[in-house]
């Protein structure tokens, strides 16, 4: 089922399939910001990745012992969300641990998701909640998509409202396991503008760590923002399909990644997890401005 919330500005609709934004109107044109999940190109809108970001290496952790097996981003995009709390600028929506996530991911949780609409801006506010008697691991992103043509638009990156003039990028290996190799790229910027291309993801998605950016933002050919998105997050992922020159580019803030390729798959010991306490709270999120 889909739930809608909107104002002069905008129109937005989640379901609760994955707690996923399916749509989000532009009212001043109507036009439709968000991918519309074709499956030529890639078959999702703006999933939510928890409790995995990526993969694991080779698609196992290993926990006090025991091996799970996970696939890429995670189970929650794949899940039914119970709607909670609905009202015209508001929606929040839960999902806890069942016996079928046990099996792949060792502990229990409540995870909140919830929309807020502000004007022209989307707020997206994630709490994970600790139910275990142990300390809990995990990770959480978002995978956005926007419609834009790859050929006239850009990215603009900014950190603390001034235009980065470089970023350096992590790659991901090409062995098809979706891990991280050693390799990095220098990505040089003008005036904080990066030109789009498929060449740009040959590689697969470039992975921004180190908190190097904290705005993000589609310009179209006018030189005017489209949608900038607030990535107050240790990194985040830029991506479009490769050899698709698909419609959409993804920007995609996150609280952890895949593994590295190599990795000895300990879930309690990955870079940028996440690490909560018994009963302990973990509160996140991102803004999307249009």
């Amino acid at each position: 089922m889909n739930h809608v919330i909107e104002n002069e500005n905008l129109k937005v609709t989640v379901a609760d399939h994955g707690a996923e934004v399916r749509s989000i109107i532009r009212k001043s044109d109507n036009a439709e910001m968000m991918w519309q999940a074709d499956a030529a190109y890639w078959g999702r809108t703006s999933p939510v990745l928890f409790p995995l970001v990526g993969n694991y290496y080779e698609k196992k952790s290993v926990y006090q012992g025991k091996t799970y097996e996970l696939g890429q981003h995670g189970f929650a995009r794949d899940m039914d969300f119970e709607l909670v709390k609905e009202a015209t600028d508001e929606l929040i929506f839960v999902l806890k641990d069942t016996e079928e996530t046990l099996q792949k991911y060792p502990f229990h949780f409540e995870l909140q998701i919830r929309y807020v609409l502000q004007g022209t801006t989307v707020q997206v506010q994630w709490t994970v909640k600790n139910t275990n008697d142990e300390t809990m691991y995990f990770s959480i992103g978002a995978h956005p998509a926007f419609n834009c043509d790859l050929d006239t638009y850009q990215l603009r990156f900014e950190k603390n409202g001034v235009p980065c003039d470089s970023l350096t990028a992590s790659i991901i290996a090409n062995d098809g396991n979706g891990c991280l190799s050693d390799e990095v790229e220098e990505l040089k910027l003008q005036d904080g503008l990066l030109t789009m291309s498929d060449e740009l993801f040959a590689k697969d998605a470039l992975i921004i760590e180190m908190q190097q950016a904290d705005t993000v933002s589609l310009v179209n050919p006018d030189g005017k923002s489209v949608v900038s998105v607030t990535c107050p997050t240790p990194l985040f992922g830029i991506w479009s399909p490769v050899g698709k020159h698909a419609p959409f580019m993804c920007i995609e803030p996150w609280y952890g990644r895949c593994d590295r390729v190599g990795y000895d798959q300990k879930l309690e010991d990955r870079e940028y997890g996440n690490v909560l306490a018994p009963a302990d709270e973990f509160h996140g999120g991102y803004e999307m401005r249009f």
